[in-house]
């Protein structure tokens, strides 16, 4: 196995585009944590809509994780 002859590995995101993703979807991100946290806040135990705190939680934790992962990418910690 000859290793010159492999081909260059090419990251799929641009480094580039690190920074740009980072803001976004960690400040989509906390948008969502703070519509949770107002829903939450607002809502007393007779008007709990569990699906939708639930789904509203999840997006809020997916965004948070990618956008920490590219944080990580950005600052030099490839992970």
């Amino acid at each position: 196995m000859d290793i010159s002859k492999m081909d260059r590995y090419m990251a799929p995101v641009s480094i580039a585009s690190l920074p740009l993703l980072t803001i976004f979807l960690c400040g989509f991100g906390l948008f969502l944590l703070a519509a949770f946290t107002m829903l939450q806040v607002t809502s007393t135990k007779y008007n709990r809509n569990l699906p939708k705190e639930l789904f509203v939680a999840a997006t809020s934790s997916i965004f948070l994780g990618f956008g920490s992962v590219f944080l990580l990418l950005w600052v030099g910690i490839y992970v």
